[in-house]
């Protein structure tokens, strides 16, 4: 019997028991569609986090002063103002993997304009913290490295301080207070929304570093420092680089620790998506068991199928077939069972995960990867599953076979 033959009669017998064999896929549709749901929530919830987190700048690198820190308490509040302009001066001259850098200062508090007021945040910045954080301004300018020089007493707003503080008109010349030192507002930053940690990057003000430093904050520390590698390759470079520079800058012996940290969005990136991987594979490992289910199934069931066609096993024997042909015969109608379960899965999860995200509004991301996954894991699982009913049908003795009632 050659194998189109062989293929013909597993597929008759299954449809000779429709309603058996779709219970019996049932499992196998259930896993598979809850597979490929799960892994693509996954998948989109690592592309989600990629896309917010590269939103505050995809070759972000932070520079901030260190502390000690025991027992929640921080041990030295000196240790915080360890950045000054100084150490700004020097990366941006010594640096030669950083395309840009800026000092940061900030501070909270109210700000108003006429009779409106807003609580919100003051940054303290250099141009280039725009080219950085990768933003824009939708109306107006940024100011200049002359308004950093004069300490110019001017300003760029988000969409959400324009909407409570200047409603229904143009901000553009109009003046606003933070913590009543006057502020020119000279442009409107380009529309952000809310990065991956829930905050609302349009609830800004920025305005030169040294006007927020001397005329708002009275320090003359930074908070810290933010840059930009030349490119998301270089950024582990560029880390290392940095920590060098301010290594040497601040004298750090190699026995000591250091007074300041460096981080890049790389490694922020790179800890979110190892946790959403974890997740993925622990709700995929859950969804599996629908797998083994079905694939147990399958061998139950083949088994039965086994016992019921014994006669018709051991006529087919009696003349001519072989054991091996008997052993094909149910190995393929096992294989069928399962992809054809497989297909179907396939399906379901595709509309299930249209479904979550056009209803639930999550990011889902299929991927082909995982359509194959589980036509192989399909094959293999009907494979396995089938092959104890199939040998037992093989080892069939044709005369007992021939009389079994």
């Amino acid at each position: 019997m050659n194998f189109t033959n062989l293929l013909k009669i597993a597929w008759k017998a299954i449809l000779l028991n429709k309603t058996r064999a779709m219970l019996t896929m049932l499992g196998i549709i259930i896993g598979v569609a809850s597979v490929i749901a799960m892994l693509a929530i996954g998948e989109g919830s690592k592309e989600s986090i990629k896309k917010n987190i590269s939103s505050m700048g995809a070759n972000l690198i932070t520079i901030r002063p260190g502390a000690g820190m025991m027992g929640g308490v921080r041990s030295d509040p000196s240790a915080m103002q360890t950045l000054t302009l100084a150490d700004y001066n020097v990366l941006k001259s010594q640096a030669k993997l950083i395309k840009e850098i800026s000092p940061l200062v900030n501070g909270s508090g109210q700000s108003i304009a006429g009779s409106n007021n807003w609580p919100t945040s003051i940054y303290g910045a250099s141009p280039e913290y725009l080219k950085i954080r990768d933003w824009g301004v939708d109306e107006g300018s940024m100011f200049t490295e002359d308004d950093i020089e004069s300490y110019a007493k001017v300003a760029v707003i988000g969409k959400t301080v324009q909407e409570n503080l200047f409603p229904n008109e143009n901000p553009i010349g109009k003046m606003i207070r933070f913590k009543n030192i006057p502020f020119k507002v000279i442009g409107i930053l380009k529309e952000k929304g809310e990065n991956t940690f829930g905050q609302d990057q349009d609830d800004i003000i920025i305005a030169p570093y040294t006007a927020v430093q001397k005329r708002i904050l009275a320090q003359t520390y930074l908070q810290s420092i933010v840059a930009s590698s030349q490119s998301e390759e270089d950024s582990d470079n560029a880390v290392n680089e940095i920590k060098s520079i301010m290594e040497n800058q601040h004298k750090i012996k190699p026995n000591e620790d250091n007074d300041f940290n460096v981080s890049s969005q790389q490694e922020i990136i790179s800890m979110f998506s190892s946790t959403s991987e974890m997740l993925t594979i622990l709700l995929v490992a859950i969804a599996s068991i629908s797998l083994l289910v079905g694939g147990i199934g399958i061998m139950n069931i083949m088994y039965v199928s086994v016992k019921e066609r014994t006669k018709e096993i051991g006529l087919r024997m009696a003349i001519g077939a072989k054991g091996n042909d008997i052993l094909m015969q149910f190995l393929i109608e096992s294989v069928l069972i399962s992809i054809t379960g497989g297909v179907l899965g396939v399906l379901i999860g595709l509309i299930s995960t249209f479904c979550i995200q056009q209803f639930a509004g999550w990011p889902v991301s299929v991927t082909a990867s995982s359509i194959v996954i589980s036509f192989v894991v399909c094959t293999i699982t009907g494979v396995f599953f089938g092959w104890y009913p199939a040998r037992k049908a093989a080892q069939s003795d044709p005369i007992n076979a021939l009389r079994y009632e």
